[in-house]
């Protein structure tokens, strides 16, 4: 049985993470860094539907025959994890739009 590594953040530490993706210095992801609230979005469906996609190929070579059984819990539990919090996200951003609209002028 493996345990699971546990990663202490502290906010300087995540003030530091954040000025390096604002500024793109990650490395390999920093040519796709730029673009703003528009580009990262897109990103971040982007990557949703990769998830989708992998579990749904997981998925597919195990009925198959040919995929190993602990790839296919994997590929789908991130699958899951990714469509929950798409739809956390959503939810909240029409809040805070609903909230915005009730707003007095």
């Amino acid at each position: 049985m493996s345990t699971i590594p546990t990663i202490v953040v502290t906010p300087s530490t995540a003030a530091d993470a954040y000025g390096q993706v604002d500024r793109g210095d990650l490395g390999a992801g920093s040519a796709a860094g730029s673009g703003g609230f528009g580009a990262t979005l897109q990103r971040a469906m982007q990557g949703a539907i990769n998830q989708f996609h992998d579990a749904d190929t997981q998925a597919t070579q195990a009925m198959t025959g040919g995929g190993n059984l602990t790839d296919v819990i994997t590929a789908l539990s991130r699958a899951e994890l990714t469509l929950q919090t798409a739809t956390s996200v959503r939810d909240r951003v029409l809040q805070a739009y609903q909230d915005i609209i009730k707003m007095p002028i």
